[in-house]
């Protein structure tokens, strides 16, 4: 494609970008190359370390054709310098904080996100040395009263999975640079479509790419946008020493499902906000969080950070585990399972006293919010792209 593909719309983006002629053949589809080594005709050397950013393809760990189609895609769309693409959003993760946090190190995150994170967080990173402190994220004030001299980084996630609670990336970045920490977002739940950490102010934007960007369900992946400063290291470790490289195949898929990720977007936030209304006038839903309706607590916010409210609705009911039993044994269209993003509708009952006492740790006022908002459990439902008449049936049969 000729002229500067950033300047394009998000649409041409999704579909275009880093799809240039790079392969073998000319095919309109970009090659899928599985290849895990590559013929060299000019002197490389055997370790990576040596690499410049310009050497030839020798070995799929220090980099492929397709993996790097897919990063240079998802750089575009997030407008950042430069991706890595890994193995799962985890390795994304720990791709992360093990590349940028040393011994003596704080990192101030969130106190309820994706349990992975969060387990990661309190149960690895202490054992290297690197001290953590989960806060209310949603309030600005908390971060800044827990910042300590030692504070190498800041972790958000917006909106949180499973409470959906937004964080204000500009305020949270001001006070970032103001420390001299860095501000790392996971924006899986927002996607670039909704929302762009880097253009806010984040250093760097981690993504699931199992989630919405692939969309599909069938391909695992995750991702990390930032300077060329930050990733080219990430890059060297994740890669080449931690071995978190995508198999190319899922990075194809990946790519493929990119390509409608801009209208299943819009999709996903119709069905969603249609599903959220119903469920907030049925007798027998307590609570609905969703960032697009007026009833969310940062509502406002939303409305200024996203330009797309995404997918996943929480709400809490009595009696959740009968509910939960009558979903797996009784629901038609919708998959009682976990995950989310994917084309079809999927439903989980994340309880309370699982999460809270394996994941999150929570004691005092901390825990008794989280109860205020989640009870005994509440289910995320990540709304697909199903009739959303079909789904509000669906629900009406096990509520």
């Amino acid at each position: 494609m000729s002229g500067d593909i950033r300047k394009k719309s998000v649409s041409t983006q999704a579909i275009h970008a880093g799809e240039g002629r790079r392969g073998s053949s000319t095919g309109s589809v970009p090659d899928l190359v599985m290849s895990s080594t590559f013929i060299v005709d000019e002197e490389v050397s055997f370790s990576a370390n040596n690499l410049e950013t310009d050497a030839p393809f020798v070995y799929t760990r220090w980099g492929n054709p397709t993996n790097g189609q897919l990063e240079q895609k998802l750089a575009t769309l997030e407008n950042a310098e430069a991706c890595i693409a890994l193995a799962t959003g985890m390795a994304a993760t720990t791709a992360v904080m093990l590349g940028t946090l040393n011994q003596g190190d704080h990192l101030i995150i969130s106190n309820t996100n994706y349990p992975g994170t969060a387990e990661f967080a309190r149960g690895s990173l202490p054992r290297f040395g690197i001290s953590v402190t989960p806060v209310d994220t949603s309030d600005v004030e908390n971060i800044r009263a827990a910042l300590r001299t030692e504070t190498r980084m800041i972790w958000l996630e917006t909106p949180s999975n499973p409470l959906l609670q937004l964080a204000d990336i500009a305020a949270v970045a001001n006070v970032a640079k103001e420390h001299g920490a860095l501000l790392a977002v996971d924006s899986t739940f927002a996607t670039p479509i909704a929302t762009r950490p880097l253009e806010l102010g984040a250093d760097l934007v981690m993504h699931s790419l199992t989630k919405y960007i692939g969309g599909h369900g069938d391909a695992m992946g995750g991702a990390v946008c930032g300077s060329n400063a930050l990733i080219a290291p990430l890059r060297t470790e994740a890669l080449i020493h931690q071995g978190a490289v995508i198999s190319p195949f899922n990075a194809w898929l990946i790519m493929r499902g990119m390509a409608t990720l801009p209208m299943r977007m819009r999709g996903h936030q119709e069905n969603a906000l249609a599903v959220a209304e119903y469920l907030q006038n049925h007798p027998n839903v307590e609570l609905v969080r969703y960032p697009g309706l007026d009833s969310h607590p940062q509502h406002d916010l939303a409305n200024k950070q996203m330009q797309n409210f995404s997918g996943i609705v929480s709400f809490r009911t009595a009696n959740a585990k009968q509910i939960a039993e009558r979903m797996m044994s009784e629901l038609d269209v919708i998959h009682y399972a976990v995950s989310l993003g994917h084309h079809r509708s999927l439903i989980y009952l994340l309880q309370t006293d699982d999460l809270v006492s394996t994941s999150y740790r929570l004691e005092g006022a901390a825990l008794d919010k989280y109860r205020d908002i989640a009870g005994d459990g509440l289910f995320r439902f990540s709304v697909g792209l199903e009739d959303a008449a079909d789904l509000c049936a669906d629900l009406d049969r096990v509520l």
